[in-house]
């Protein structure tokens, strides 16, 4: 495995063990050094092409030294179609010393600057994709609350787009929101759109999700109940995925990912 290889894949805490990048040689904080080891491709949305694309890089990325375990990693991506650029950024960690033959590694963060042209990949769930993998970075960099706070966002945007859909009131006589637990009941008793191993108390969920918002959630149980509730999460999307009537109903209306904002 190539240190490009690592780059070119989704965020984990493990340690991969690579080929040497260094050629064995330290390469001393601050200083920058070219080194070849493959192309970088990843997966954007690009506006231009209105599709998810492979952005690559070229054969050389530049590496400047931190310490003996820590390398900073710059390059840009280009679309694979139309060559708009996205400049990324990863910091790289390594088990033992990163200028060995064969260094363990992992990414401790990758930042890309994004445009207008360019947005993270919209996969199966559309603009939710987005917000899903923004929650899954926030978890990787330990930010237990920010994580849990996109998948709230996902879940009332969600909820409200599918009431919309479904003909169903979010808003009083008087043109104040209804309270997302009234209309969260009332979609999933229409659409059945909580899981079924948590359609008892399907408010629970935006409840475990709120309580974040509220502080009742330091980062610590954030990060500890991420995994769970992000499945619920994704599960709510795919029930409304495979309602086709609700998914034909959604896009002819054209939403987008801003619409429907719902406070408890």
């Amino acid at each position: 495995m190539r240190l490009s290889d690592v780059l070119s894949n989704p965020l984990t805490n493990k340690f991969e063990q690579i080929e040497g990048f260094l050629e064995n040689k330290k390469l001393k904080y601050g200083k920058q050094k070219k080194i070849t080891v493959g192309k970088v491709a990843l997966t954007y949305f690009c506006k231009h092409c209105n599709s998810d694309l492979t952005f690559c890089s070229n054969d050389e990325l530049y590496c400047i030294g931190i310490t003996d375990k820590l390398v900073s990693i710059d390059c840009a991506l280009s679309c694979s179609r139309c060559g708009i650029l996205v400049p990324v950024w990863f910091l790289i960690e390594s088990e033992n010393e990163n200028f060995s033959l064969a260094p363990k590694v992992r990414i401790l963060k990758r930042t890309e600057k994004l445009s207008e042209r360019v947005l993270l990949k919209h996969g199966q769930y559309g603009d939710f994709s987005g917000l899903l993998e923004k929650a899954e970075q926030a978890y990787h960099d330990e930010l237990g609350a920010g994580s849990i706070i996109y998948l709230r966002k996902i879940l009332e945007r969600i909820t409200i787009q599918t009431a919309h859909a479904a003909g169903i009131a979010t808003q009083k006589p008087n043109g104040h929101s209804k309270p997302f637990k009234e209309v969260l009941t009332k979609v999933d008793e229409q659409q059945s759109i909580i899981p079924k191993e948590f359609s008892k108390d399907g408010y629970r969920l935006f409840g475990e999700l709120s309580d974040v918002v509220h502080g009742d959630y330091d980062e610590r149980m954030g990060l500890h109940k991420y995994k769970v509730l992000r499945r619920l999460v994704v599960g709510v999307l795919d029930n409304v995925k495979n309602n086709r009537e609700i998914m034909d109903a959604i896009g002819k209306l054209g939403w987008n990912e801003e619409d429907g904002e719902q406070s408890e």
